[in-house]
């Protein structure tokens, strides 16, 4: 301020020109000449500081712009959807609207009131996203727990396609068992071609790691030519994709409450298709996970499968000549004869043929497992 007063006044009071001002304090003409100016306008006011901020900005966002991605923010949580920057900036170039930049939109939230600023975060480029190179390469599949508007608790079946993330089978039960997983499998199989090979955790409804043996549905997906996997215990994320759907699941739910089965069956029903078709996914570059899914050619069941079901197990044969192994998830028993009570055998098990041979292995006979029969009877090469 002092330094533009004496500028001033060594024109204006002492009579120096503008140039000789300039040239006796090193600044430029201009930069004198304007001070004079501003002076014989304003008077004292021209010795302070004024703002360099121009007037106006022609890049500056609209005003209807900057209030339509006020009101994509609201309409989008109001459903319980993402609604970051980035996915604004998505939908406003679907409704053709030339939308800035992700960091202008996210800088409108901020200075609206809509975002609170927060320390940095490790950046997103740092995070490696594994998938699959096609479409029904894997499918993964998990239970989740959700409740009615009464608390009454209920479970929802997914299954998803591990290369898209397209949800391919969305059920709610009171209660899922294996016969449900099984048929939904069947359903997306029919719908959209059996995969190459099925992720689940270790839930008695998908196998029968803890209890030795095959399950139903383990058997079901041998049957279709797919390689099933399974992660070890403990450890959710392996299975993380449908792990993070049911995160993006609960938020859509909890917008949209439910009182009855059929209800919550019609919101899966309206989630999934919104999610599939409309929402634009981060982990695909702001595509639907159904462009994704329909966007390569689909992986083929058969092409992955592991070896036949082997197993070998020792037993006692009981008091009426039976030993008793667990296949397609039930306990079935199997007639070696009365003339082995008491003896102490063991099982060569290849999928459903059963081999018999005594501890010292001397061959005794073999049973091919009827599934529909829980109580078999002697099969050949037995001593009648």
């Amino acid at each position: 301020m002092v330094a533009r007063k004496i500028l001033v006044e060594s024109v204006v009071s002492h009579g120096f020109s503008v140039r000789a001002t300039a040239a006796k304090f090193g600044v430029s003409k201009s930069w004198v000449s304007e001070l004079v100016r501003r002076y014989r306008v304003e008077g004292d006011r021209a010795f302070e500081a004024g703002s360099t901020r121009p007037h106006s900005n022609p890049r500056a966002t609209p005003p209807e712009v900057e209030d339509r991605i006020v009101e994509l923010r609201k309409e989008l949580r109001g459903i319980g959807t993402s609604s970051d920057a980035a996915t604004i900036a998505t939908y406003l170039a679907r409704e053709g609207v030339r939308a800035p930049s992700v960091s202008t939109i996210q800088r409108i939230l901020t200075r609206r009131g809509f975002v609170t600023p927060s320390p940095k975060k490790r950046p997103k480029a740092s995070y490696a996203t594994i998938r699959t190179d096609l479409p029904n390469e894997m499918w993964q599949t998990d239970m989740t727990h959700w409740h009615l508007e009464d608390a009454t608790g209920v479970e929802i079946l997914t299954f998803l396609d591990d290369h898209s993330r397209r949800v391919l089978g969305l059920r709610c039960y009171p209660t899922v068992t294996m016969a449900e997983v099984r048929s939904v499998f069947a359903q997306c199989c029919a719908r959209y071609g059996a995969p190459a090979s099925l992720l689940s955790d270790n839930g008695a409804i998908f196998n029968s790691v803890s209890r030795g043996g095959r399950s139903g549905f383990e058997s079901d997906l041998v049957a279709a030519g797919v390689l099933y996997k399974h992660g070890r215990a403990y450890h959710p994320q392996t299975q993380g994709k449908v792990e993070r759907w049911h995160q993006t699941l609960k938020g859509f739910l909890a917008k949209r409450p439910a009182a009855t089965l059929a209800e919550l069956q019609d919101v899966l029903d309206d989630v999934a298709r919104y999610y599939n078709e409309v929402r634009p996914h981060t982990s695909l570059a702001r595509r639907t996970p159904d462009a994704v899914y329909h966007d390569r050619v689909r992986a083929q069941p058969h092409t992955l499968i592991h070896d036949p079901h082997w197993r070998i197990r020792t037993d006692r044969v009981d008091v009426r000549g039976h030993v008793t192994i667990r296949y397609l998830g039930r306990l079935r028993h199997l007639n070696v004869g009365w003339a082995l009570r008491g003896q102490v055998v063991k099982l060569y098990v290849l999928d459903d043929l059963v081999t018999f041979a005594t501890a010292d292995g001397e061959f005794i006979g073999e049973t091919r497992i009827d599934p529909t029969r829980d109580y078999q009877p002697k099969g050949e090469g037995f001593r009648r």
